[in-house]
């Protein structure tokens, strides 16, 4: 069995090719493009072992290069193929009953926003005001 086979079983590649863009049509010159099943194996072994980029085992995943896997990873997130997944493993699990609403947490995070949120107003005086009567 191939390592990309095992990082990428037949099922989770059934369910995530449709989702996926098409590949730009190859050029006459230069290599040819490395399959989309390759590349997802080299994020799948990424998110699993929690490597670094430059330690990706390339050629056992017959992935190209980890620049490759990461611009694919990159054009993947810009056409939102990872929440359409989401959403199909949700209703997987929901077919199969394994979603149960009361197991269900709500969490938030408040965050600063520093390239789009609203400019905080002048700020309030904090010195004492001398009374209109005061000599």
């Amino acid at each position: 069995m191939k390592l990309q086979d095992a990082m990428v079983p037949p099922e989770l590649w059934e369910a995530i090719e449709p989702l996926l863009p098409p590949l730009k049509q190859p050029h006459t010159r230069g290599r040819p493009p490395v399959p989309d099943r390759n590349c997802l194996a080299g994020i799948m072994y990424l998110l699993k072992t929690g490597c670094q980029w430059k330690y990706l085992p390339c050629r056992e995943l017959e992935c190209g290069s980890p620049a490759t896997v990461w611009r694919r990873l990159d054009a993947w997130t810009k056409s939102e193929v990872w929440p359409r997944l989401h959403q199909k493993i949700l209703e997987w699990c929901g077919a199969l009953g394994e979603i149960d609403p009361r197991h269900v947490v709500i969490d938030s995070a408040a965050f600063r926003a520093f390239f789009g949120g609203r400019t905080p107003g002048p700020a309030a005086r904090t010195v004492r005001k001398e009374a209109a009567n005061a000599m």
